[in-house]
């Protein structure tokens, strides 16, 4: 008896492999781009003005917390993470539960989602990452980026890394659906006596 249980167990592994590393491999990297674009500051002392032979400095600080988009850009970018270790242990343990199916259809349907999301914050940090650099001449916003280079250099990190685990994600949601159409369906067959 306790052999066959070893063996049902072993039967019971998820052998698509390809889609699990891929999405690790995208966790790696929105966590990664969470992480640094949360934690990317740089501070800086500047002269703003010269009063006769004297200078008035002012120390300015950068961080993700002082714009929206790169806020929105964490959080995106974490809700990804968590979704993908959630669909990690989803299918690490789908084997546990009698679903009918229903992590078949839902799986892609939140791969969507998340996409989405994922999407609209890399979308969101790029455009400011792009203002950042070059500034905005008609309004008259200057760049940041050659007084904080150090601050730009790592939300362009966080992006490239955000980017391809968006990219990452959605090969995984294309995998998800060609898997969902080309399941076999159960034949209908009813014998009545």
């Amino acid at each position: 008896m306790a052999v066959e249980n070893k063996e049902k167990a072993k039967v019971a592994i998820p052998k698509d492999w390809t889609v699990l590393m891929l999405r690790l491999a995208s966790f790696l990297a929105t966590a990664s781009a969470t992480l640094v674009m949360a934690l990317n500051k740089e501070t800086k002392t500047l002269v703003v003005a010269t009063v006769g032979n004297t200078p008035i400095k002012a120390t300015l600080t950068a961080t993700f917390r002082h714009n929206p988009a790169f806020v929105f850009f964490v959080i995106a970018n974490g809700m990804t993470s968590f979704h993908n270790v959630l669909m990690i242990v989803v299918q690490l343990f789908r084997h546990k539960f009698s679903d009918k199916g229903l992590c078949l259809v839902m799986i892609p349907i939140l791969d969507l989602f998340t996409v989405a999301l994922a999407s609209a914050g890399d979308g969101a940090a790029t455009f400011m990452a792009e203002l950042g650099k070059n500034g905005n001449s008609h309004a008259k916003w200057n760049k940041i980026c050659d007084k904080f280079g150090t601050y730009c250099d790592r939300g362009g990190a966080a992006l490239i890394a955000s980017s391809v685990g968006l990219v990452l994600l959605l090969v995984i949601t294309v995998l998800s659906i060609i898997k969902l159409l080309t399941k076999p369906k159960p034949l209908n067959n009813v014998t009545l006596p």
